[in-house]
């Protein structure tokens, strides 16, 4: 009987290990294949001329993506930077201030946004974003902008990423023992103080995996962000330009022309960098979560 349980044992330790090993090992696939498939166009080009030159014009094999990559950055900048503050001191309320009734109006409404389709979200920010970009917020800054902008794509990636964030941050919150909490009140420190120098200073390495997972989706989004940015191949000078992030390019010409020579090699290079920009990112990130970690 114990050899049987000695074997069972062992082999979900082996099963385990080969699932996990299968999870490392389809990632690179995905990039092996990627890279496979963009081959073509980086032997005819030049990395220099691909990564920092902005002429996209496939009929004449000119393929420059630094338009692309600098509205992806920027747009994805622009949502963390908006939606980091605001989910950061929901979580905070949440957990810290709300009481019973309001935490089981809030908990649920939150799950929701986060089922809510992208396209739901393109289609209101189509209709509310981008005419009060148009009509109210632009002209006190530039002369005119259609609305499809920068700031547009921003605000409704923000709006995404927030329940996300807040998901996230709450558990992280909860997470810290009551008795670190009591021990600051105890000595005189007021709630707010207990906040900033007990749950915010644990909670660090929390916090920057909750923005690393919010920015990682913020890259990857596409329908949302093809409905507001305007779709423009043009390096954005303001918030107020339009933009053209790399999921969009992809999305809105894959399958379409692919019988010109090195379109698809492009746009399978498109999709190269955008996994590359996530997964450094993604590995930068480890890397200093880890060192936070040591430290705290």
């Amino acid at each position: 009987m114990l050899r049987v349980r000695l074997f069972k044992d062992k082999l979900a330790r082996q099963i385990m290990l080969g699932l996990t090993v299968f999870c490392i090992l389809l990632l690179f696939l995905i990039g092996a294949g990627l890279f496979m498939k963009s081959l073509p166009v980086i032997r005819e080009k030049s990395l220099w001329t691909l990564l920092f030159t902005s002429s996209w014009k496939p009929f004449k094999g000119e393929f420059g993506f630094l338009a692309y990559i600098l509205s992806t950055i920027y747009v994805t900048a622009i949502a963390i930077l908006l939606a980091l503050p605001f989910s950061l001191l929901t979580a905070i309320y949440l957990c810290e201030y709300a009481n019973k009734k309001v935490k089981r109006f809030f908990y649920p409404l939150v799950d929701l946004l986060s089922g809510i389709p992208p396209v739901i979200y393109g289609v209101w920010g189509t209709l509310t974003i981008v005419p009060f970009i148009s009509e109210r917020l632009a002209p006190h800054f530039v002369d005119f902008s259609t609305g499809y902008s920068v700031l547009a794509g921003g605000i409704v990636l923000a709006i995404m990423v927030v329940p996300l964030i807040v998901s996230i941050l709450t558990e992280v919150f909860k997470s810290i023992p009551n008795e670190m909490r009591e021990a600051s009140l105890s000595v005189g420190a007021t709630k707010w103080e207990t906040i900033k120098r007990v749950t915010l200073r644990k909670s660090l390495p929390g916090i920057i995996a909750a923005v690393v997972l919010a920015i990682s989706r913020a890259f990857g989004e596409t329908m949302a962000v093809l409905m507001v940015c305007g779709n423009m191949n043009i390096i954005p000078h303001s918030v107020f330009d339009s933009c053209y992030p790399l999921p969009a390019l992809i999305a809105n010409n894959y399958g379409e022309m692919m019988s010109m020579p090195g379109y698809e090699s492009a746009l399978m290079l498109a999709a190269f960098l955008l996994f590359i920009i996530i997964v450094f990112f993604n590995a930068g990130s480890r890397l200093i979560l880890n060192k936070i970690e040591r430290r705290y």
